[in-house]
């Protein structure tokens, strides 16, 4: 599901000189709905789902309408311009901010039943919050941590960690690597998945940061990432990714199978592998939490949600939609299809996955106990993403840590200043 993490940008909407999509046709008498165009099981499910909906809502039906992933930011931003959003839209979590920035969103805590709200992951919440009020929830979350060969933990003596407060602080993470290097006939022990794209680089690395006492951003004001990004907390954090990759611990990833194929002993991923794993590993798989940097394991959250846009014409019709797809069997059925955590607590007691007794509890447990960080609630987060992209790739690549982090400060610090520190609502949301 979250394999293929696409690339948030402000340019965005230059790509609509680019062409774009052909805009969708509106039908009187329906709330539309755009959904990305992820995995096959997802879009079966979600259509039916809106079936099932319908069945009881024939007067105004939901239409749904699929959006390639790699267009999709693009167009969003054609239709906000032009102002033909439709009645509900989703949309990958940290694009939240920009959204609602941009006058896109409309809050929906009036809208959303207590009942409902209560039963939602606090991760969920956290995301969907901005300036005090919700605008987004979700019906599944994201988990990030260590898989492992737990015979290969055991033929090299590593302790093999019970939880997440039990997690491997630094000093042992490194002299894991070293003793299972030891073993291993090319001494590269370690999947980051370097395969992957865009996205991915932010959400599976900035929680070492957070664990190391930095982060993307100072979170008082979202103003600079001066003495956050850049603090010696940061550097020294990111140092340890470089001294990795240097040592020849980390797989190149030229495929997707280090790990599965017992090239490597751990893999540094999210829940969306587990199947493939545990069918490559069976009882020889076992999860962990990642590395504690010096404050505590730290992880990534967050994944695709769902808002009421401005142009909605129906917003209370639209939430008893939303509201239908967080039930407990609506939230399961897309859970099983794209195993990702599910969204809310009555989901996950009954999930075989997550529950308690189940193989990934510990992805949830991160979730409910408030372990996960969401990515900066800033309409910046776009220019964030991409410049610490680029930082990681260049630190992976052999530039000095700290110049690296500079650079991405310089970028993402003149985007705010650029943008008046990003006030209230955006400039060309203002205009008529």
């Amino acid at each position: 599901m979250l394999k293929h993490f696409h690339c948030l940008s402000l340019l965005a909407p230059l790509l609509l000189t680019l062409g774009g999509c052909n805009k969708p046709v509106i039908k009187e008498g329906t709330l539309q709905l755009w959904v990305h165009s992820g995995q096959e099981s997802e879009r079966q499910v979600i259509e039916q789902q809106v079936k099932r909906f319908n069945a009881s809502h024939k007067q105004t039906p939901i239409e749904v309408t699929f959006i390639p992933e790699g267009a999709y930011n693009a167009q969003v931003q054609a239709a906000s311009l032009s102002k033909d959003l439709p009645d509900i839209l989703e949309f990958d979590g940290p694009f939240v901010y920009n959204y609602v920035w941009q006058q896109n969103l409309i809050p929906i805590d009036n809208l959303i039943s207590k009942k409902v709200q209560q039963d939602l992951l606090p991760s969920i919440l956290k995301q969907g919050t901005y300036k005090g009020r919700l605008y987004s929830v979700a019906t599944f979350d994201s988990g990030l941590g260590l898989y492992a060969h737990r015979n290969q933990l055991k033929a090299a003596g590593v302790r093999i960690p019970k939880g997440n407060k039990d997690a491997w602080t630094l000093s042992e993470f490194d002299r894991a690597l070293a003793k299972l290097a030891q073993k291993d006939r090319d001494r590269q022990v370690l999947d980051l998945k370097l395969n992957y794209r865009g996205e991915w680089f932010t959400y599976g690395f900035s929680p070492i940061l957070q664990s190391a006492g930095g982060d993307l951003i100072r979170r008082s004001n979202y103003q600079s990432t001066d003495g956050s990004l850049n603090n010696p907390a940061s550097v020294a954090a990111m140092k340890q990714v470089q001294t990795w990759i240097q040592k020849g611990y980390v797989d190149p990833n030229i495929d997707d199978a280090a790990f599965a194929s017992g090239r490597v002993a751990l893999s540094w991923v999210g829940h969306w592998v587990y199947k493939d794993y545990a069918k490559a590993l069976g009882k020889n798989l076992v999860v962990l939490p990642l590395p504690n940097f010096g404050n505590g394991s730290k992880t990534g959250q967050g994944s695709w949600n769902w808002g009421i846009t401005a142009n909605c014409k129906n917003p209370k019709l639209a939430m008893r939609f939303l509201e239908f797809l967080l039930q407990p069997k609506e939230v399961l059925a897309m859970a099983d299809a794209n195993g990702a955590v599910p969204g809310t607590k009555t989901a996950i007691a009954q999930s075989q996955l997550y529950s308690p007794s189940g193989p990934l509890h510990l992805f949830a447990a991160q979730l409910l106990a408030g372990q996960t960080v969401p990515r900066p609630q800033t309409p910046a987060y776009p220019v964030i993403t991409s410049a610490f992209q680029e930082a990681f790739a260049n630190i992976r690549n052999g530039l000095e840590v700290k110049t690296a982090l500079n650079k991405a400060v310089t970028t993402i610090d003149l985007d705010i200043q650029d943008n008046q520190g990003y006030p209230d609502v955006s400039p060309v949301a203002r205009r008529p």
